[in-house]
């Protein structure tokens, strides 16, 4: 086909193939990236470059897949074969327009990306694999692997593989064995295979057998023993021998035990169109020796000869070495094991001392490395009756009430038996065996099996207060005496007496104090003094309203009736008190308390005049320090019990900033409070009869002051002084009355329109700020700036802090001319500055002067002074003004 022809196809392709307008594939004349998949139909229209120049009338392409790549002369990029992505996946080709072979436009560049389509088949490395498999491999573990490959583009879904299962030959009842893991293609057994793969049968050989012919006839001799035919000719022997060569020399292809059909898919298995590969896997099961033994019974105490062989382990691996720890931590631990796996007790064991063991084999290579997972073997101590039975108690009492009827429990008898329980020989039987003082017939009994003793008839306790029973508790091999007393309790049928029931009429003052005895009652009960039946309760069961009397009593039927709470003529004038005497222990059925078992007390209270009583027992209040003049801030309550008229005063107000209203008891303010000079009053507050002052209380009182913001961040000091020579940061200083949160951390600025060319003002903490002079100057000024500080609550006012920027002495501090006196420190700084000197002098005292000529003067701006400049005139001058200051 000529390409004429391909560019009369190139429309037609375009719009049916690839389903995109013409226009869609058309762009200007420029440096272009294009995607182009493998395998389209050729030709293949790409790409269409626009040019501006009317006169090209041709293109030329260079560079790679030439051959498979043209381009037509109205510059339409097709593809003259079909391309590969697995041959090339990109190609950068040059193009230029032409006016009659001469270059006009460009060149351009044109990368051609190569799209993979999924038309590689996804394969096996190998066609048939081959596995060993060992009987109870555990569910999900892996123990062989399938890999699949696929040429395809490994960035894109053509390359994401899947395994799956196809098929499992055989497969009995439909139950797959096995699984395979669809991302990693690791086969492993299911549950269900754990538990059914077997192994072609076998003999079994230990470490280091030998296993050859002559030993597999020994063996056989062993199973089947009386055999005289020769063994060529034994068809017992002869199958046997068949098997354990096929068993050893199984070959997996040609006879596999089971036949797996395992299938790859790329597109990871999501999409139809997806391809597939195929391949088979022969798997042998392998018996596993290394298998768990059951539960090993030793008896205890057994008389044997030790070390004795109570089990053996094989591991898979003939050369494994056996290894043998007990799983609990324990210092005893008599096993051993040997080379060849046998697990040896070394002692005798008892029951009650540890009645389980678990060990835990394990199975290594040379290096250490686990060739087997380890194994726990239990052993079980089995119980010998060599326990006797052995009584709860020395001596066990139990209390019956008399009276009762025949059958009445008296309690239950408890032995015990260290022996294994729920065995006979933990198994106890009790019996009576004596019974003193002996009765015919006796009077108790017991339940053999659980030790249950009830009484056989109705016990009087005036016939027998004490029994004493000999039981005898026995398992079938031994026997122990048990001590049980039984005491026979007085049944509650006498009521207590009052010696009189009217104990008549008491008068009291009403501050008579709590814990005064009123009386002394008594009372009597004819049950057994020794037992609950004669203990006597007094209860005050009427008139006793407030609970102000109780009855103290020991349970010997003598009573105190005293004050219990204070007592209070203005609630109860008189009191008539009804008191029952009552025993511990409830009365004998039928029986109830009649008025010989209650007893009257009258008591009569006399008025005295208390003193007023306040209402509450703490008083205290917290006011804000601004808070208005003339504002209540409590009022107190209290009253006179008498009902007297009552007055208030106030005490202790040292800054006369309260008042109480003295008939009211209202406090209000009638001065400015102020939190900075006391955060708390502490005052007394007196009620007092108005005609008989003397009747008073005193109660405290505490009042306590909220700061509030009224008080603003100011300057400690408002003036300073920066050297020109060495100028350093003057440090600000605030504080502020108020406290937290109306005060500290300050914030510092500078009150100025703009931002300062000369003055920068930075924080360095909570209440501190430094001043810096941005620039350097020769010139002598005094700067007054203002600085703004503000609390933490955003309170603040501007203030003036005045700098002097001055030439500085060696001393470092300012010097003027003698007419410039306007600036000053005051009294302070001028004292340490003239201190500062006298240093200077005392140490230049002894030197020869050697400054300025006398006719020069210093001027000290600080002190404001025109001073001699000669050392000794200079010191003189200086200590007649600090004599002066």
């Amino acid at each position: 086909m000529t390409p004429i022809v391909h560019l009369l196809l190139l429309p037609l392709l375009l719009s049916i193939a690839v389903g995109k307008n013409l226009e869609e594939k058309q762009g200007p004349f420029e440096n272009t990236v294009l995607d182009v998949p493998e395998g389209t139909p050729v030709p293949y229209p790409i790409y269409q470059f626009k040019v501006t120049d009317p006169s090209v009338n041709n293109f030329r392409l260079s560079g790679e897949g030439k051959d498979d790549i043209q381009i037509s002369k109205d510059g339409w990029l097709y593809l003259e074969r079909a391309l590969d992505w697995s041959q090339d996946d990109h190609y950068i080709i040059k193009v230029e327009a032409l006016a009659d072979d001469e270059v006009v436009e460009g060149p351009v560049y044109v990368t051609i990306n190569v799209l993979d389509v999924n038309n590689r088949a996804p394969y096996f490395n190998q066609t048939e694999y081959t596995a060993m498999v060992r009987e109870q491999k555990a569910a999900g573990v892996p123990f062989t692997r399938v890999f699949g490959l696929d040429q395809d583009d490994p960035d894109t879904p053509n390359a994401r593989l899947r395994y799956s299962l196809v098929s499992q030959i055989p497969m009995k009842q439909q139950i797959l064995l096995f699984k395979i893991n669809p991302i990693t293609g690791e086969i492993s057994t299911t549950e269900e295979g754990e538990q059914m793969l077997k192994a072609r049968e076998g003999i079994q050989y230990g470490r280091n057998e030998d296993q050859s012919i002559d030993a597999l006839k020994a063996k056989f001799n062993d199973y089947c023993p009386g055999q005289h035919t020769p063994y060529e000719e034994n068809p017992f022997f002869t199958c046997v021998e068949r098997a354990e060569k096929r068993r050893r020399n199984v070959d997996p292809q040609e006879d596999p035990d089971y036949t797996l059909f395992v299938r790859v898919q790329d597109m990871e298995g999501q999409s139809e169109s997806a391809l597939s590969g195929n391949t088979r896997v022969n798997i042998v099961v392998q018996q596993n020796l290394w298998v768990k033994p059951r539960p090993i019974h030793i008896d205890e105490n057994l008389q044997v000869a030790y070390p004795l062989n109570i089990a053996q382990v094989q591991s898979n691996d003939p050369d494994a070495i056996y290894t043998l720890v007990q799983k609990e931590k324990e210092l005893k631990f008599p096993f051993q094991i040997a080379e060849n796996g046998s697990i040896f007790l070394t002692e005798m064991l008892d029951r009650e001392d540890k009645d389980m063991y678990i060990l835990v084999v394990m199975a290594k290579d040379e290096s250490g490395e686990e060739v087997d997972p380890p194994m726990e073997i239990h052993v079980l101590v089995q119980d010998l009756n060599d326990n006797a039975p052995v009584c709860e108690n020395a001596e066990t009492v139990f209390e019956l009430q008399e009276n009762e009827p025949i059958g009445s429990l008296v309690g239950n008898l408890t032995a015990h038996d260290a022996d294994e329980a729920g065995t006979l020989n933990a198994q106890i039987t009790y019996s009576i065996m004596s019974q003193n003082p002996p009765t015919t017939p006796m009077v108790f009994s017991i339940d053999a099996a659980s030790g249950r003793i009830q009484a056989l008839s109705s016990l009087q306790r005036k016939q027998q207060q004490v029994y004493h029973l000999n039981v005898q508790a026995s398992d079938p091999v031994f026997s122990t005496e048990c001590k049980v007393v039984v005491k026979v309790i007085d049944v509650n049928n006498e009521l207590p007496l009052f010696e009189k029931t009217d104990y008549g009429n008491y008068t009291l003052a009403e501050d008579t104090p709590v814990g005064h005895t009123v009386t002394t009652i008594s009372a009597t009960d004819a049950d057994d003094p020794d037992s609950g039946s004669a203990f006597i309760e007094f209860h005050i069961s009427a008139g006793n309203n407030g609970d102000v009397f109780a009855v103290e009593t020991d349970g010997n039927g003598v009573g105190q009736l005293v004050i219990a709470r204070p007592l209070d003529f203005e609630l109860s004038s008189t009191y008539k008190l009804q008191i029952d005497a009552r025993n511990k222990e409830p009365l004998l059925k039928g029986l109830e308390y009649g008025s010989e078992s209650t007893a009257f007390v009258s008591v009569s209270v006399t008025n005295i005049d208390e003193a007023p009583e306040f209402a509450v027992d703490i008083m205290e209040v917290t006011v804000p320090e601004n808070i208005t003049k003339g504002s209540v801030i409590l009022t107190v309550e209290a009253k006179d019990p008498e009902g007297k008229e009552i007055r208030f005063k106030l005490d202790g107000d040292t800054h006369g900033w309260l008042e109480i209203d003295a008939a009211t008891g209202a406090i209000k303010t009638k001065g400015h409070l102020d939190r900075e000079v006391a955060e708390a009053l502490e005052l007394t507050v007196t009620v007092f009869e108005k005609e008989n002052p003397e009747m008073s209380t005193e109660h405290a009182l505490s009042v306590r002051l909220l700061d509030v913001n009224d008080n603003v961040p100011k300057l400690t000091e408002n003036q300073a002084f920066v050297c020109i020579g060495k100028p350093k940061p003057v440090i600000l200083k605030a504080q502020d009355a108020d406290s937290s949160p109306f005060s500290q951390p300050f914030k510092f600025t500078l009150a100025i329109n703009k931002k300062s060319p000369n003055w920068e003002l930075i924080t360095v903490d909570g209440t501190t700020a430094k001043l810096i002079l941005k620039k350097k100057t020769t010139e002598e000024k005094t700067f007054s700036l203002p600085i703004n500080i503000k609390d933490s609550a955003g309170l603040g006012v501007t203030q003036p802090f005045e700098v002097k920027v001055c030439n500085c002495t060696e001393l470092g501090y300012c010097y003027l001319a003698p007419e410039d006196r306007s600036f000053s420190y005051g009294l302070g700084p001028t004292v340490g500055i003239l201190a500062g000197t006298l240093g200077f002098c005392s140490k230049s005292g002894n030197q020869k002067s050697h400054l300025n000529p006398p006719n020069q003067h210093l001027m000290l701006s600080d002190a404001g002074l025109v001073l001699p400049a000669a050392v000794n005139d200079l010191c003189f001058f200086f200590l007649q003004l600090l004599s002066s200051l």
